[in-house]
């Protein structure tokens, strides 16, 4: 069994699904937390610190969006995993998705063994990253702490807003290419585009306020504190 009691919150207001994830969840030996509405998982969220949270995009109260918003907004929730469930497959809402700090997402209705299957995935995907901390003028990124600091302010990243940058500012001035950066901070198990790049360096660049990544038109980009 891969789930070897690892904590996953399942917040969806469709008993039927909560009830079928769960218990093919549970019988990879995964520990399994529900909620079914979007306070409900920020509550069970503090009180249990799941490794990963699966959110309904459209549940009641607090969509999964905003649940999610939330809990990247705090330090604490960085480094958790986040998947949505969602019945829009379209790419606009895929982005939105990403955009927010998700890590994956399934569409319903939902196949049992795809959903298994993910989850696997995402967990076999954690790697630490190198524990040295990088240091560029008034900026520095911690990997062990999961911390990033800019002229002395705190910023908070989502996990692969965090990555992305790490893996950018590990050579500065070097050209990342677009499909190099998707295996390295994404990895192969998730199918993601090249928007979904774009939408991680912006979000990057706001939180900074620094226009720190370099886009090199037609190639990827590079890291550039100016």
């Amino acid at each position: 069994m891969d789930g070897k009691g690892r904590k996953v919150l399942i917040a969806d207001d469709e008993p039927d699904i909560i009830e079928i994830l769960k218990y093919n969840l549970e019988k990879e030996g995964y520990v399994v937390i529900t909620a079914k509405d979007g306070d409900e998982a920020l509550v069970k969220a503090k009180l249990t610190q799941p490794e990963l949270i699966v959110l309904d995009m459209m549940m009641p109260k607090k969509s999964g969006m905003e649940v999610c918003d939330i809990l990247r907004a705090q330090a604490i929730y960085k480094d958790t995993l986040i998947m949505f469930l969602t019945a829009l497959s379209d790419e606009a809402t895929q982005l939105k998705g990403f955009s927010t700090g998700a890590d994956d997402y399934v569409t319903k209705p939902v196949s049992p063994n795809v959903f298994v299957s993910k989850v696997n995935a995402l967990f076999r995907r954690i790697k630490k990253p190198e524990h040295s901390i990088i240091t560029i003028d008034n900026l520095i990124i911690d990997p062990e702490k999961f911390m990033v600091e800019y002229e002395g302010k705190d910023i908070v990243l989502a996990k692969k807003e965090f990555e992305l940058l790490y893996l950018l500012a590990t050579k500065p001035g070097r050209v990342f290419l677009r499909n190099e950066i998707l295996s390295q901070v994404w990895g192969n198990d998730v199918i993601v585009g090249d928007r979904t790049i774009d939408v991680h360096i912006r979000k990057i660049r706001q939180k900074l306020g620094v226009d720190c990544i370099t886009t090199v038109k037609g190639v990827g980009y590079k890291f550039e504190l100016l």
